[in-house]
């Protein structure tokens, strides 16, 4: 499903996804896809699944269960595990959030309801993450696992390295 509002080109562009942008633009566009989404599927948007959504998308960075449970217990949300778990399954499950293996954490889909193969690229200085376009890295594990008589039912495609800003401290 395609979106049709404009969205935030710090967020669409992995060129630009680690550079300084209005994040409140990322935040507002994408919730208000994620709504709609959620709707479509006749599913419920509820008040702690969207907070987590809105704290995903405060910033570009991963963000850890227990992190989140943390924001989620200081607004009266809970203080339980379950309470940012179930939340955050519901949002990877419906493809509104996904969860970065690397740091065991969560970032924002940045495409909601969008066909899309990301690679997140991870910075390893700061958890920046960004979603990068990656259908040919896709395609070509599709095919690699297509000639052994695999049939790949996902992936998750990680790279870490450091975004420009911590490259231009490090120099």
């Amino acid at each position: 499903m395609a979106h049709s509002a404009p969205s935030c080109p710090g967020c669409d562009a992995p060129d630009l996804a680690f550079a300084a942008h209005d994040y409140g633009h990322c935040q507002t566009d994408a919730l208000s896809r994620a709504e709609a989404l959620v709707a479509a599927r006749g599913l419920r948007m509820t008040p702690v699944r969207r907070r987590v959504l809105e704290i995903l998308l405060e910033t570009h960075r991963a963000m850890g269960a227990y992190d989140v449970l943390g924001r989620l217990a200081a607004e009266g949300f809970g203080a339980q595990p379950p309470v940012a778990y179930r939340a955050l399954d519901f949002l990877e499950e419906q493809g509104l959030a996904h969860r970065i293996r690397r740091l065991n954490a969560f970032t924002a889909c940045m495409h909601p309801g969008e066909a899309h193969a990301p690679a997140f690229l991870i910075c390893r200085s700061c958890d920046a993450v960004a979603e990068a376009p990656a259908r040919s890295v896709r395609t070509a594990l599709d095919v690699a696992a297509g000639q052994v008589g695999f049939t790949v039912e996902g992936s998750n495609i990680e790279a870490l390295g450091q975004c420009p800003d911590c490259r231009g401290r490090a120099a």
